[in-house]
C-alpha cells in the first residue's frame, strides 16, 4: 500500500508538470523569446526543481493539514485522494487543457474532508474566495497593461526591434522563469502533502523527490499544454510576454508565502485572455480553446471532490445508502448534460 501510495503520488506529479509547464513558459515559447518547445520546458523543469526545494514548505502544510487533520491522511486515504486528483489532471491533459492542481488537489481532500465530516469550512471558503479573484486581478491587470502597450507601440512601432530587442528577450526569458519558480513552490506540493500528511516522508525530502517528477513531467508530457497557452489562445509580443508572466509569478509567489496555493494555471491563462482583450475586444472569448478551458476549471474540482468522496465511501465506509446517492448524483447530472446538448441542437435546427 505504501509503495501505490508513492507510485500515485510521482504519477500525479508528472501530470503536474505536464500541466504546469504551458502555464509558466508558455509566454515565453508564444512571444518567440524560446523558439523550441524544448528548451522551453527545459528551463521550466529547471526552475519548478528550485521553487520546491526553497519554497514549498507552506504551501505543503497548507494542505497536508489546514484542510483536513492530518490524521485523517492514512495510507489508503493518500492514495484515494491522488488518484481523485490524478483522473481529474489527467483528462485535462489529454484535451490540452491548463489545469489548476490545487483546485483539484484540494477538491481531493475536500471530498475526503466532506466522507469523514471533518472538513475545516472556513479554510477552504477562504482558499476558494483567492481562486476566485485572483484571475479576475490578473486579468485586470493584463488587460490595462495591454492597452498601454497597444498604445505605446503606435508611438514607437520598432520599440522590440534592434538595440532593445535582446533586453525585451532576457527578460520574458527571467519573468517566465520565476513563473515557473512560483510553480514549483506552489504545485509540486499538491503531489507531495498527503505523503507528508501521512508521515511517509518528511518535507524537505518530499520536495525535492516532487519536484523532480514534475520536471520530469514537463519535459516528457508539457507540449501539448504548452502549444495551447502559447499559440491557440492569442499571440503575444515580448513586452506583452513580460507583463503576463510578472503578473502571474507575482500574484503566486506573494500568495505561497502565506501558504495560500493559487491556481497558476488560470491566473497565467487569465492573464493571457486578459492581453488577448485588450488586442481583440470580447472576440478572444468566442474561440472554442478559451469557453472549453473555462468549463473544465468549473467542473475539473467538482470531479476531484466527487472522485474522492465515492472512494472513501465505497472502499473505505461501505455507506450504501451515501453510494446510492452520489450514484443518483452522476446519473442526473449527465441526463441534464444531455437534455442540455438536445435542446442546442434542436434550437439550431429550428434556428436554420
Amino acid at each position: 500500500m505504501v509503495a501505490l501510495a508513492f507510485c500515485a503520488a510521482l504519477l500525479f506529479a508528472m501530470n503536474i508538470g505536464a500541466s504546469g509547464a504551458a502555464a509558466s513558459m508558455g509566454v515565453a515559447y508564444a512571444s518567440g523569446a524560446i523558439k523550441k518547445k524544448w528548451v522551453a520546458l527545459l528551463i521550466c523543469g529547471a526552475a519548478i526543481i528550485a521553487g520546491s526545494v526553497f519554497g514549498g514548505q507552506k504551501v505543503t502544510k497548507t494542505i497536508s493539514s489546514g484542510i483536513i487533520p492530518e490524521d485523517i491522511f492514512t495510507v489508503k486515504v493518500v492514495i484515494i485522494t491522488l488518484l481523485a486528483a490524478t483522473i481529474a489532471l489527467f483528462t485535462a491533459n489529454l484535451l490540452g487543457i491548463p489545469l489548476s492542481t490545487s483546485e483539484i488537489t484540494i477538491g481531493a481532500v475536500a471530498g475526503v474532508g466532506i466522507a469523514y465530516q471533518v472538513l475545516y469550512v472556513e479554510k477552504l471558503l477562504f482558499i476558494v474566495a483567492f481562486w476566485i479573484i485572483t484571475p479576475v486581478v490578473a486579468f485586470s491587470i493584463t488587460y490595462v497593461a495591454g492597452k498601454f502597450i497597444h498604445r505605446l507601440n503606435s508611438k514607437y512601432p520598432d520599440l522590440e526591434k534592434g538595440k532593445w530587442k535582446p533586453v525585451f528577450t532576457i527578460l520574458v526569458i527571467v519573468t517566465g522563469f520565476f513563473e515557473a519558480y512560483s510553480a514549483g513552490m506552489k504545485n509540486v506540493a499538491n503531489a507531495v502533502a498527503p505523503l507528508v500528511g501521512a508521515h511517509l516522508l518528511p518535507v524537505e525530502t518530499g520536495l525535492l523527490l516532487g519536484g523532480i517528477f514534475v520536471a520530469l513531467g514537463a519535459l516528457l508530457l508539457g507540449s501539448r499544454v504548452l502549444e495551447t497557452n502559447g499559440k491557440k489562445i492569442t499571440s503575444v509580443s515580448l513586452i506583452e510576454g513580460i507583463s503576463v508572466s510578472a503578473t502571474s509569478s507575482v500574484l503566486v509567489i506573494t500568495a505561497a508565502l502565506f501558504g495560500i496555493p493559487l491556481p497558476i494555471a488560470q491566473i497565467t491563462s487569465s492573464s493571457i485572455i486578459g492581453m488577448g482583450s485588450a488586442q481583440q475586444g470580447r472576440k478572444v472569448f468566442q474561440k472554442r480553446v478559451v469557453s472549453q478551458m473555462l468549463k473544465v476549471w468549473f467542473v475539473a474540482p467538482f470531479l476531484s471532490l466527487l472522485v474522492s468522496y465515492t472512494c472513501i465511501k465505497l472502499l473505505l465506509e461501505s455507506d450504501l445508502y451515501s453510494i446510492f446517492i452520489v450514484g443518483a448524483g452522476i446519473i442526473a447530472t449527465l441526463g441534464v448534460i444531455s437534455l442540455l446538448k438536445h435542446t442546442k441542437q434542436e434550437v439550431g435546427g429550428i434556428s436554420r
